[in-house]
């Protein structure tokens, strides 16, 4: 079981602390230096590395022709990196990875909440969450490649940024300033590090 304060402080804070906790028990691993290498769908055989420099060199060896997860979160190593030699030591770090992992796999979540129409209702949000997973899992959803995919929360952000625009200046409200205006979400959909619009998922992991 992980820590509660480790999940509170590195995870995505758009996901509730039970769904960081259901994902990595689904999807993830209990041992920060896990490293799991595919070959299509067989998994392939490798030493367990003991030090995040060994972690690190046999990401480095099996990237390329194999899918790398590694990791508490299962993060997929080769995302975003042309070379091996882009690869960052603290992949293996327990908090970055949790950090990086839950960004990207609440970004998962939004693709797979999206296309179910955003639901709300209790009893549809643990199909959501198996097959955010899944997708988690396989990269996939619905023929959408999730991680390289566009972050369908930023449709809604850019569409209330192109509607203020059009306003004239006799619209605002002199008495405001932009101290109170949301902050902009990252347009780089594809990098890891950066995270959307929140959706509500407090029905998942909820007791019925």
């Amino acid at each position: 079981m992980l820590d509660a304060v480790l999940i509170h402080q590195c995870a995505d804070p758009t996901l509730k602390p039970a769904i960081v906790t259901q994902f990595i028990a689904k999807a993830g691993s209990q041992d920060p230096l896990a490293v799991t290498v595919r070959s299509g769908n067989r998994v392939v055989l490798v030493p367990k590395p003991t030090t995040p420099e060994e972690a690190l060199a046999l990401i480095r060896d099996n990237l390329g022709g194999n899918t790398v997860r590694v990791g508490i979160t299962q993060y997929p190593a080769g995302l975003g990196i042309v070379e091996a030699g882009q690869l960052k030591p603290d992949m293996v770090e327990p908090c970055e990875n949790i950090c990086m992992g839950t960004t990207l796999c609440a970004k998962v979540f939004r693709i797979v909440s999206k296309w179910y129409g955003n639901p709300t209702a209790k009893e549809v949000l643990p199909q959501v969450m198996d097959d955010a997973v899944l997708a988690w899992q396989t990269g996939y959803f619905e023929g959408v490649a999730v991680f390289r995919a566009e972050d369908p929360g930023q449709e809604g952000n850019a569409r209330s940024e192109t509607a203020g625009s059009e306003k004239s200046e006799k619209d605002i409200d002199p008495t405001k300033d932009g101290s109170a205006a949301e902050s902009a979400i990252d347009t780089v959909a594809s990098d890891p590090n950066k995270a959307g619009i929140r959706i509500d998922l407090s029905g998942i992991g909820a007791r019925p």
